[in-house]
């Protein structure tokens, strides 16, 4: 990654956002961006000069395009459309995802097609190098038309209006600004519709998803390599020459990885000749089902990029003399792949949740309920329901929100992606699907431990390692949230995948074998 990243022209990518709001990687604008941003300020200062009708800089806006607004309130309507336009409902969204928004929105402001001020970015800026984020409530946007509803609360405290966390606390805007000796913005003609109008809320959620998805996937070939350990089962349907005759990137690499997990395990070596045909599909068809999600991922991954580095604004002013009026700020570029990464993160924890009914089962070797004094203790029959109920809650979760549109606008905006529900329940599945894979991350450490004296591979043996220095094995019943949610803690903070794949590197094991990662 480079040291510093330049808004405007140089290509964000998905890492590099992260970094960005994360305090890792330095951003600015430089000359070009400065340029490209000045030029299309002096064509919607000309645009209003000589009195030419454009949307949004001297009408109104939706239903009232035809509205004409006279050169003396262009820049009260501006501001009008902040306030008429925040109308956003429910719980805020996470601060870093509300950091994002911003970040993304400046890129897009930055490449000169938007007729934003110079000041106006440069103080979206000052919000995000001194972390003064906006609250944005997550509910009110129907993912067309650009994310109005969030992003109008976004840019609130640009007008003074608004609230802001800063150092972990909530305030009003005007406060923050006082206490930095700022006044709000007077906004320009045309900027109040550009800051409105985007896709930023969606994709800020889709940054967010396929980071998260990413991590999700590694420790689920891990989780599930410990399963099958635990589980006497073979390795032999992960055999290259299988998957060469299918050749999915997905189920490709997922079997590379499998076999790299499981190599040298002593486990593995003293069942051989142990005479069982086959294993269950939750054992046997990981490089499928994992492989799939992985597909999924990808996909996700490549049009998110693609919207990072795009203009979603309406109108685009390319010059005083040309501007388009389109539809870059629907959201269903978006909305169709987060609606399929949706139900493929939902089936890592289908798989997961039977991966751990087997591991309870009492077959092949393993006590039932994985504890020896059953009956007196239910073992970990229990966490196993909480798998079910999280596996069926994803399920009612994915049903592909973009597959419904309700007019807007009074039927101007006819069509709508509702994106942003796409996004926002996507990271909902992914919240259950960590807390699955924890259940079964405890279950397959609890099982390996029955196979004593073998020991599995080095790679599953650092693993299981790691768990333990916060959950230590169960002799009898006790409460097992705490254990689940300290798993859960290693899973959805990245530390356990990272430190894996460090283990993993530091023995000269590649374990993504050159399939792309988001890095």
């Amino acid at each position: 990654m480079p040291n510093s990243f330049h808004y405007g022209t140089d290509k964000l990518t998905i890492a590099s956002v992260l970094a960005i709001a994360s305090g890792k990687l330095d951003a600015s604008l430089n000359k070009e961006a400065i340029h490209k941003i000045e030029a299309s300020q002096k064509n919607v200062e000309a645009i209003v000069a000589n009195k030419k009708t454009v949307y949004g800089v001297n009408t109104g806006f939706g239903i009232l395009a035809n509205t004409h607004i006279s050169a003396e309130d262009t820049i009260t309507l501006q501001h009008k459309i902040l306030e008429s336009h925040s109308v956003g409902v429910g719980d805020p969204i996470p601060v870093e995802v509300a950091k994002i928004m911003m970040i993304c929105k400046v890129h897009s402001l930055a490449q000169g097609y938007s007729g934003a001020q110079l000041s106006t970015i440069e103080r979206i800026l000052w919000h995000i190098k001194n972390d003064v984020i906006p609250v944005v409530p997550e509910k009110g946007s129907v993912g067309a038309s650009g994310d109005l509803a969030p992003l109008a609360h976004l840019f609130l405290p640009l007008i003074g209006l608004g609230e802001c966390y800063y150092k972990g606390t909530r305030h009003k805007a005007q406060e923050i600004l006082d206490q930095f000796k700022l006044s709000p913005l007077q906004l320009g003609p045309k900027e109040g519709l550009a800051l409105i109008n985007g896709t930023q809320f969606i994709l800020s959620f889709a940054v967010k998803a396929v980071q998260r998805l990413h991590n999700c996937l590694e420790a689920a070939d891990i989780i599930g390599a410990m399963s099958l350990e635990a589980l006497t089962g073979t390795k032999a349907p992960f055999d290259e020459r299988l998957h060469e005759l299918r050749p999915f990137a997905g189920s490709k690499l997922v079997a590379q990885r499998l076999r790299l997990l499981l190599n040298d395990s002593a486990i593995m070596q003293s069942h051989v000749d142990c005479g069982r045909v086959q294993d269950p599909y939750s054992l046997r068809c990981m490089p499928q089902v994992h492989g799939a999600t992985r597909n999924a991922w990808l996909h996700l991954k490549e049009l998110t990029e693609t919207e990072l580095n795009a203009v979603t604004d309406n109108p685009v002013i390319f010059s005083a003399d040309d501007t388009i009026s389109g539809g870059n700020f629907h959201g269903q570029p978006l909305a169709l792949p987060l609606d399929y990464a949706c139900f493929a993160a939902s089936e890592l924890g289908n798989i997961s949740d039977r991966r751990c009914y087997l591991l309870l089962e009492g077959k092949w070797g393993l006590p039932m309920l994985l504890m020896k004094d059953v009956g007196l203790n239910s073992g970990f029959m229990i966490p196993q329901y909480t798998t079910a109920a999280l596996v069926t809650e994803n399920k009612t979760l994915c049903y592909p929100a973009s597959a419904d549109s309700i007019p807007t606008s009074l039927g101007q905006e006819d069509h709508v992606s509702m994106g942003s529900i796409s996004g926002r329940k996507l990271n909902k599945v992914l919240d259950n699907l960590e807390y699955i894979m924890a259940i079964e991350l405890l279950s397959a450490c609890q099982a390996i431990e029955f196979r004593r004296p073998l020991k599995s591979s080095e790679l599953l043996e650092f693993a299981h390692s790691y768990v333990r220095e916060f959950v230590s094995f169960a002799e009898e019943d006790r409460i097992f949230a705490e254990d689940i949610n300290k798993v859960a803690g290693i899973i959805k903070d990245f530390s356990f995948v990272e430190k894996v794949n460090g283990f993993a590197a530091s023995k000269n094991v590649d374990l993504n074998g050159g399939f792309p990662g988001f890095e």
